[in-house]
């Protein structure tokens, strides 16, 4: 079997697996969609060990400057500003997904827009904004990290498996 065999049959039976997981018994926890995210994130960053631990901390910091561009939209903290402060606010914390990159964990600088972004339309969609303080699942931070850490395990678990089957 061919290498790209071998990964198809792993991602599409681990695929299945984990929206079955997300859809059914960890619905209230995990997200499928961010979950397959991260899987194609961990993919593009190496398939490594250095990749999944990218994948998860890239993401997961994502996801909490989202957290604080949301608290700080649903704050009013900058209502002065009037149409203004949303843009404002989220041109301030984009910045801060670049600017670490010089950090080793977070130097895959679309892993962290990729946590972001996914909190943010969660948040968004979700009308769940306010909650990005909240220490439940209604945390729109929380699901995406739990979905993230999920994800990048499943990504990683495809590729062992391709590996072992593709032999």
């Amino acid at each position: 079997m061919s290498k790209l065999t071998a990964l198809a049959v792993s991602i599409a039976v681990l695929g299945g697996v984990w929206a079955f997981l997300a859809l059914n018994p960890l619905a209230s926890i995990a997200l499928v969609w961010v979950g397959f995210i991260a899987w194609g994130c961990y993919f593009h960053s190496g398939a490594d060990s250095a990749a999944l631990q990218k994948t998860i901390a890239g993401m997961s910091y994502g996801a909490v400057i989202a957290g604080v561009a949301l608290y700080l939209v649903s704050s009013g903290l900058l209502g002065g500003l009037g149409v203004l402060a949303a843009p404002v606010i989220i041109a301030v914390t984009v910045f801060f997904l670049v600017i670490v990159a010089s950090i080793n964990l977070l130097s895959v600088v679309p892993a962290n827009v990729y946590g972001y972004a996914a909190t943010a339309g969660l948040a968004l969609t979700a009308n769940t904004a306010g909650n990005a303080t909240m220490t439940n699942l209604t945390n729109p931070v929380l699901l995406v990290i739990i979905s993230v850490i999920l994800g990048a395990l499943f990504g990683m678990a495809s590729g062992k498996l391709a590996g072992a089957i593709g032999k």
